[in-house]
């Protein structure tokens, strides 16, 4: 199954095509529009050339930062998201030979494959579990116990953006997303 996130199709190929841009798509989606997040990887790739992890890993940071900030910017906050998407970029270099893959076929099982992504820059367990579940639905990466490691986000519906496959089912994320915020303001706190 193609990639259709971002309601662009040229983005949503690079995103098909590498798993870093699917990965740092990902790291993108936070305070900001999904598919704006992962339009990200296509700003980054039609300024830069590439989004070759190494090449990005090498640009020098205030450079990158300011291509990065260029309107449209790669996200709502372009000098921290570009800072720990170079960073995301020398972990992946360094640790994976610039084969972000290597992530999820390297790991052991399900368990493993949730830690190695929480290990990452801008990866808390919420957003790890909701990548690995992208992977398993979308990607066919079903690890053994995948969907102990991401809990619901491995039922069917329409939780997060590994259940985006078309403008209706992002439409229903979102409608999702807006009843959990609305029952978490109406919830009192103690």
């Amino acid at each position: 199954m193609a990639i259709q996130i971002t309601g662009d199709p040229s983005a949503d190929k690079i995103l098909d095509e590498s798993p870093f841009a699917l990965l740092a798509g990902m790291m993108l989606d936070q305070q900001y529009p999904m598919e704006h997040a992962f339009r990200g990887p296509a700003k980054v790739t039609a300024r830069f050339g590439t989004f070759d992890p190494a090449a990005i890993a090498a640009a020098e940071p205030e450079e990158f930062a300011a291509m990065s900030a260029t309107t449209p910017a790669i996200h709502r906050f372009p000098g921290s998201m570009s800072a720990k998407l170079q960073e995301l970029a020398r972990i992946v270099t360094d640790d994976y030979d610039g084969d972000a893959s290597r992530l999820w076929t390297e790991a052991a099982d399900g368990k493993d494959l949730l830690k190695r992504i929480m290990a990452l820059p801008g990866f808390g367990k919420q957003k790890a579990q909701i990548f690995v579940a992208l992977l398993a639905k979308q990607r066919g990466v079903r690890p053994e116990g995948w969907e102990q490691a991401v809990g619901d986000y491995a039922l069917d519906g329409f939780r997060s953006v590994a259940d985006v496959v078309d403008p209706a089912s992002l439409q229903k994320v979102r409608d999702y997303k807006k009843a959990k915020k609305a029952a978490a303001k109406a919830t009192p706190t103690a």
